[in-house]
């Protein structure tokens, strides 16, 4: 299971009991799903840096759980389908075990050597174009 941390936008229209009952439908989700809910912020209305839909302001939420890939593609969905959602993000996070198992499947010593074929390569084809192609005028 990876850590993942949605951000969510509310419209200010909606009453409080209208954005406590979708909250938790989120949160729901997050549990049904067999993932594990981390930390749920609840930051408040807040003024925006630029209005969306004409709202200046809007309710901040954010979600940190850990999850398997598509709890965070079920809840954008429901974002996408209802009105009251202004903007989200999903950021998959990155923890100590993920960058070590990033860090053992890139080799070092590959880089260099991939650089060095790619110059090769370039060199080989622009001794086969005609000047025109190289960009070089005969004069």
């Amino acid at each position: 299971m990876r850590q993942y941390e949605t951000a969510f936008l509310l419209s200010p229209k909606l009453s409080e009991e209208e954005t406590a009952s979708f909250i938790t439908q989120m949160a729901d989700i997050i549990s049904q799903k067999k993932g594990k809910m981390i930390k749920e912020d609840r930051w408040g209305k807040r003024k925006m840096a630029y209005p969306i839909k004409r709202f200046e302001e809007a309710f901040y939420v954010i979600f940190l759980y850990e999850a398997d890939p598509e709890v965070s593609y079920e809840l954008e969905r429901r974002f996408k389908q209802t009105e009251s959602v202004l903007r989200f993000l999903t950021v998959k996070k990155l923890t100590k075990e993920n960058k070590r198992k990033k860090k053992k499947r890139m080799p070092e010593e590959a880089g260099p050597e991939l650089e060095a074929e790619g110059l090769e390569e370039n060199e080989e084809t622009k001794e086969n174009l005609s000047p025109d192609e190289t960009g070089k005028e005969e004069m």
